[in-house]
């Protein structure tokens, strides 16, 4: 409620664009690093994969933490002033120079190496956490109308999946554009970071509209964590979302790894990369149409299992370039249910737990949302890593390739594939658990003693 006036009518379109235009940045940043560092640092730069795994874990550990902080930042930005602009702000502006430098290792050693990409990702996915948890809060505060709120989420998915396909696509072009090697994944940072960082500016511009309304008073860290901490159905649906996205994170970092040792074309990355994104948009359309059908969580469940079976379907498919692209493909499809469902029932989970605590606290439950999703997508290239070390894998640099040995040849496929599949089915029963305890609280809201 904003100056006594309800936010009921339709949304015009160039509001829906100047909220999704946000995720083609976020897209991004989510996509490539975790495409693109760990072989950087392994294949480039000839850093061990061990320790190369450290460093993407380091500072998005680190992130984990600093999310809910920012989540009760911004909720107390918007007590204040009424909106969340400022720090919207401050993350794009900073993270674009931060992501290029994360590409810009200045020395040829593979200790300073490690070094400085560690610092340069801890420095970015902080200024990434300014932007992404407000930017994340903001469609709960969008309208007052579900089904607004679920064309809002409609439009940020599909520019999500144009922002990860721009980074899948041309990032891995533009390195080899440039030589493949150091001078290469330098030019890279800096075009995409340029890109990334329009996109983030205009959409703050253009959000400047949307009243944050987050509840009498601000709440500090631990108040909001204490008062967030009772949404059950809240907690089950993330652990859902947490275990595919970290499915889909393992996924993202092996793909250059298959691209090179099991088709024999590191190019095959930005080809795998589309074929595997490129459909999501076309079929974020079909999910919502299907979930307006048959329910949000049917379908968010239907879009586990079929995504689950197809990774696994890859294991045996893995050396035909043929087939990998094609149930890539399919991957893509499931991929837009995986993004749209739970990001449309996150909102409505923020807006029934405000009549239990009388706090509309998006940030709060985004800045929970958005740690614990930067979590996953850091563990995603950790475990690809360990999952390499284990299986001896050896690192090199570009202009000393190597033979692997069997061993790494069977772990990097089956981390690609088998890995994935069975987190994917783990989010099933956490969904399930999701709908159960939603159900729950949706009857002791209708009770007459509830309601007086």
């Amino acid at each position: 409620m904003t100056g006594g006036l309800r936010m009921t009518a339709a949304l015009p379109r160039r509001r829906l664009l100047g909220y999704g235009i946000g995720s083609v940045g976020t897209g991004v940043f989510s996509a490539v690093p975790g495409l693109l560092l760990l072989y950087y640092l392994t294949d480039v730069l000839g850093v061990s994969a061990a320790i190369a795994g450290v460093v993407l874990v380091v500072p998005k550990a680190w992130d984990v933490l600093l999310n809910p902080i920012v989540g009760a930042a911004s909720d107390r930005e918007a007590v204040r002033t009424g909106r969340r602009t400022r720090l919207l702000l401050f993350g794009a502006v900073t993270l674009p120079f931060l992501f290029a430098a994360m590409f810009a290792v200045p020395v040829d050693s593979p200790g300073f190496a490690a070094a400085w990409a560690g610092i340069m990702f801890l420095l970015a996915a902080s200024a990434f956490a300014c932007f992404q948890v407000p930017y994340v809060a903001l469609p709960a505060e969008v309208s007052d109308e579900p089904s607004e709120r679920g064309r809002a989420m409609a439009w940020r998915v599909v520019c999500l999946t144009l922002g990860i396909l721009l980074a899948g696509g041309l990032a891995p072009a533009l390195a080899d554009a440039g030589g493949g090697g150091r001078g290469g994944y330098a030019l890279m940072g800096a075009v995409i970071g340029l890109a990334m960082g329009a996109a983030m500016v205009a959409s703050t511009l253009a959000n400047r509209w949307i009243p944050s309304r987050p509840g009498p008073r601000p709440l500090g860290l631990v108040a909001a964590l204490r008062t967030a901490r009772g949404n059950r159905p809240f907690f089950m649906l993330l652990g859902a979302y947490v275990a595919h996205t970290l499915a889909v994170a393992i996924m993202l970092a092996g793909a250059p790894y298959v691209a090179t040792y099991r088709l024999d074309d590191y190019k095959l990355t930005s080809a795998m990369f589309v074929c595997m994104v490129g459909p999501s948009a076309f079929a974020v359309p079909l999910w919502r149409w299907l979930s307006r059908k048959y329910g949000l969580v049917n379908c968010y469940a239907a879009g586990l299992v079929l995504f689950a079976a197809t990774a696994a379907a890859l294991y045996p498919a893995i050396t035909s370039t043929a087939g990998v692209l094609a149930l890539s493909a399919l991957i893509g499809v499931c991929y837009a249910a995986v993004q749209l469902l739970p990001l449309s029932l996150l909102p409505e989970t923020v807006h029934a737990d405000a009549s239990r605590t009388g706090h509309a606290q998006s940030g709060a439950f985004t800045g929970l949302w958005t740690a614990a999703e930067t979590g996953a997508l850091a563990l995603g290239p950790g475990v690809f890593a360990l999952i390499l070390a284990a299986t001896s894998f050896r690192s090199s640099d570009l202009d000393e390739p190597v033979l692997q040995p069997g061993s790494a040849l069977t772990g990097l496929t089956a981390g690609f594939t088998v890995v994935p599949a069975l987190l994917l089915l783990l989010s099933v029963p956490l969904l399930l658990a999701y709908r159960r305890l939603a159900a729950v609280h949706r009857r002791i809201e209708e009770t007459p003693e509830h309601a007086v």
